[in-house]
């Protein structure tokens, strides 16, 4: 079910949410969060998209908002529910002009009561998320380091501006990497790391925070690259990891395919796809304190890597 609300108000838009609650029968009582999605370049409905996925799991209220600044003054709404929405219920707020100039009282009144709220920027995030008008009413908030704008600098940037409850989903996207790389070193023959090399494609900042949680973790030193495209175009390629007895490598042979290498074992074939955005978006909403090992790998970790890594051209 769609609600159109043109050239509307945010208490005109929350006297409708009580009236689709009240005729279709929907309740906000089993909602846990409020997610606000900010957009600023489009990629309204992929981000509302993953929000509904996620939903399943985390029953919520979905705040969308597109924010125009330079057009006409003016705020557009649509409230969708039931099939619409997933398990959640979504606003769909579109603000231009000076409409759009006070981002934090279009959500204020639409927050749903005593419930934590979530903030996701998808893209065009604010230089301190933390110190944002959103972000000062929020517990937790996401970034994306791999979407507009995307500059390598971002990596670095992300401990500087971060605050207990700031997460990014280029962190997130190495949760199969982290668990996968934890086991084998579970497994005998427990012999201390003595390097580490980490390669990825140069429009993956996975890459710099998995080198930059292997520099604190092991403590050793790490020698990472960014690939060049005709090598590798996209995500995390390969680790390495050196001890006494041989190598341990984990390297994708293909964008879904990794092969784990060992000494004295057979190769294995493991399934390691990217991780799509309604996963990563699932994961964080089911912590909504602060995620205290994302703060360290971004402000220690990376402050023990070089954070000047070479371009490679060769594999």
């Amino acid at each position: 079910m769609i609600v159109d609300l043109p050239d509307t108000t945010v208490s005109k838009i929350s006297r409708a949410l009580i009236d689709v609650r009240e005729e279709g029968g929907a309740v906000a009582l089993g909602r846990v969060l409020t997610l606000i999605i900010v957009t600023t370049n489009g990629g309204t409905e992929d981000g509302i998209e993953a929000a509904n996925d996620a939903s399943r799991e985390h029953p919520m209220r979905v705040i969308s908002l597109r924010l125009d600044p330079g057009g006409e003054p003016k705020l557009d709404a649509e409230i969708r529910v039931g099939g619409d929405a997933g398990a959640s219920e979504v606003v769909v707020l579109r603000a231009s002009g000076a409409a759009a100039s006070n981002v934090e009282s279009l959500v204020t009144g639409l927050l749903l009561p005593d419930a934590p709220v979530v903030v996701w920027w998808p893209d065009n995030p604010p230089a301190t998320p933390s110190h944002s008008p959103l972000g000062r009413i929020a517990q937790r908030r996401i970034t994306d380091a791999s979407t507009v704008p995307y500059e390598t600098s971002r990596v670095a940037h992300l401990g500087d501006c971060y605050s207990p409850g700031d997460t990014d989903l280029a962190w997130t996207r190495l949760t199969h990497w982290r668990e996968q790389l934890a086991a084998v070193l579970d497994q005998p023959p427990y012999e201390p790391i003595t390097g580490v090399e980490v390669r990825g494609a140069a429009t993956s900042p996975s890459t710099a925070l998995l080198a930059a949680w292997l520099r604190l973790t092991l403590g050793v030193p790490v020698d990472w690259h960014y690939l060049s495209a005709d090598e590798w175009s996209d995500g995390i390629k390969s680790v390495r990891l050196t001890r006494a007895s041989g190598d341990i490598v984990l390297e994708r042979s293909s964008a879904a395919i990794a092969r784990l290498s060992q000494p004295g074992q057979p190769q294995h074939d493991l399934v390691l796809p990217r991780r799509t955005l309604r996963e990563c978006l699932a994961e964080e909403l089911r912590r909504l304190d602060a995620d205290l090992l994302y703060g360290r790998v971004i402000t220690e970790g990376w402050a023990l890597l070089d954070p000047t890594p070479s371009q490679e051209t060769h594999g």
